[in-house]
């Protein structure tokens, strides 16, 4: 967990795949659990203190990479995404539009988050995302909109993805990591 802790404190994190997280595990998400998490046995101390550590301050660093990743990727995400449009691939393309509205969750909340507040996974995530006064006007409804009636047809997948874009647009345009 130190190491995680470093990482986080200079700007880096990875995400790794693991069932039941389909946006991936963030690997600051285990700060975030030793942050808001209880301690039920600590002999030495240590976890104590780390837990400390990470809830006196998000890291500024982390918080620029999360949002320098979101103004590249969202846009590389959706710009892919228009590849399955003349396909009717509804499949790939939902795929891309929950990576979209998952990284400017990460992206909203880090510029916004206190300290012992964290991202954990992706339950609940939209709505606290939206929260923030740097979160576009409805963006929990427009992001959730996104999937509620995608369809199939290339005018359908098409929309959808115009939708995203405007959507990640609102986002990024109010969003700057200082």
């Amino acid at each position: 967990m130190h190491r995680i802790w470093q990482q986080c404190q200079a700007g880096h994190f990875e995400v790794g795949t693991q069932a039941g997280h389909l946006l991936g595990v963030y690997s600051h998400a285990y700060a975030g659990e030793v942050s808001l998490g209880r301690i039920l046995a600590d002999p030495t101390g240590e976890l104590a203190a780390l837990k400390e550590q990470v809830r006196a301050s998000y890291p500024q660093p982390l918080r620029e990479s999360l949002v320098a990743n979101a103004r590249w990727e969202a846009p590389f995400t959706l710009s892919i995404g228009r590849k399955g449009v003349t396909r009717g691939d509804a499949f790939y393309i939902v795929g891309c539009l929950f990576r979209v509205v998952g990284i400017l969750v990460h992206a909203l909340h880090a510029l916004h988050a206190q300290a012992g507040c964290w991202v954990l996974n992706e339950k609940g995530a939209v709505q606290a995302a939206a929260q923030p006064p740097t979160a576009p006007a409805n963006f929990s409804a427009r992001a959730h909109a996104l999937f509620g009636a995608l369809g199939a047809t290339p005018d359908e997948l098409t929309a959808a993805i115009d939708d995203a874009e405007q959507l990640a647009a609102d986002v990024l345009d109010n969003i700057s990591p200082g």
